[in-house]
């Protein structure tokens, strides 16, 4: 048996389909999975996102380091933090350039940051912050804030949802800026409310200590939003162009080929974990996403896509119910362009596809036809 988010016995109550993800036992859906994604797309849904894991970097008042430390432990520049809750994407990477993890790094001050890590990989990823710590900032502080619970609501109406259920965040979340997040304090205690999120659609991460989850996730049901599971989870963030670790990126990838050169920063003098070892590749893969051409078949991870330039893969693929087709995001021959005809081998069928470049879909707007 997995482990349990606070919001498991909701889970259980409301008749989902739970599954195994990453160790957690979590909602794959409530009902229809198509109904879920369109509620996301078209007003608000809200997701247990409990299993990632906040951690907490943290110095003695006014001793600072903390910035110093994560200049390199980060692939992307934390110097690009300069206002209090903006928050910053990246990889953490290993020294030969794979990825470990793709992360978000919020700054609260000089002398905490907090970092939000994915549920599969977080014990490797507090292990490998404490090594280099040990090694380069033993002052340092890791504090993983396992009491706290996380619910995500999204969708062009999540705003006034949230308002709804969490009395004393109208302020903070009408100001909010996208890729901020600001503590504030509601009848549930300290509250952290992040405006980020993983479906192309604006919305709302709500950190909060767990005892109190259950209560704002029927505060935000009795307020109209759909609560939604992993599987619109997956084809809204496909949707949106964005990886999901463990299979668009691993270990054994190159942020570089895996669509992530954007979240790397390579032109600064600073050094960092992993960049001697991206600096000397000359990559011969990256991503491109495709469109389903002919019928007959659905785009699924691991399908073979042969190019004009040599072979590729797809990495994640599915249905997408906004643009009624099948999509993919895929590893291909550098040579590959956006717009070119591609063929993928589903089952024992050769079919067409075309090459675009992400997103497919952003703020319910389809930016590929």
């Amino acid at each position: 048996m997995g482990r349990h988010t606070p919001l498991h016995a909701a889970h259980r109550a409301a008749g989902a389909r739970m599954v195994d993800f990453g160790g957690w036992d979590m909602p794959v859906n409530y009902g229809s999975q198509i109904d879920e994604h369109h509620a996301v797309r078209r007003d608000a849904g809200m997701f247990d996102v409990s299993h990632m894991r906040v951690v907490d970097l943290e110095a003695d008042a006014g001793a600072g380091g903390v910035r110093d430390f994560l200049r390199y432990a980060l692939a992307n520049n934390v110097d690009k933090l300069q206002s209090p809750g903006r928050a910053l994407y990246s990889c953490l990477l290993r020294t030969d350039g794979g990825v470990l993890d793709d992360v978000i790094v919020y700054f609260l001050s000089e002398d905490r940051f907090r970092i939000v890590v994915n549920a599969g990989t977080a014990e490797k990823d507090i292990a490998w912050f404490a090594k280099l710590l040990a090694a380069r900032a033993p002052a340092l502080r890791l504090q993983p804030r396992e009491e706290l619970a996380m619910i995500a609501v999204q969708g062009p109406k999540a705003r006034e949802k949230l308002r709804a259920a969490l009395p004393g965040s109208e302020t903070a979340s009408s100001g909010l800026k996208p890729f901020f997040g600001v503590a504030v304090s509601t009848e549930f205690g300290e509250t952290f409310i992040a405006r980020t999120g993983y479906t192309g659609e604006d919305g709302f991460e709500v950190m909060l200590p767990a005892q109190h989850a259950q209560a704002l996730w029927h505060a935000l049901a009795a307020a109209g939003a759909t609560p939604c599971g992993l599987g619109a989870r997956d084809t809204l963030r496909l949707e949106a162009g964005l990886n999901l670790y463990g299979q668009d990126m691993d270990e054994t990838v190159s942020p570089l080929a895996a669509g992530l050169a954007w979240t790397v920063d390579l032109e600064s003098p600073r050094d960092f974990v992993g960049k001697a070892a991206l600096l000397a590749q000359s990559p011969s893969q990256q991503q491109l996403g495709l469109v389903l051409q002919d019928a007959g078949g659905v785009l699924r991870a691991h399908q073979r896509v042969n190019t004009a330039q040599g072979e590729g893969e797809i990495t994640s693929g599915t249905f997408s119910p906004t643009l009624g087709k099948s999509i993919a995001l895929a590893r291909l021959p550098t040579g590959v362009a956006v717009g070119d005809t591609v063929s993928v081998a589903v089952r024992d069928k050769a079919l067409a596809a075309r090459t675009v470049k992400p997103p497919f879909v952003r703020n319910g707007r389809v930016l590929v036809s």
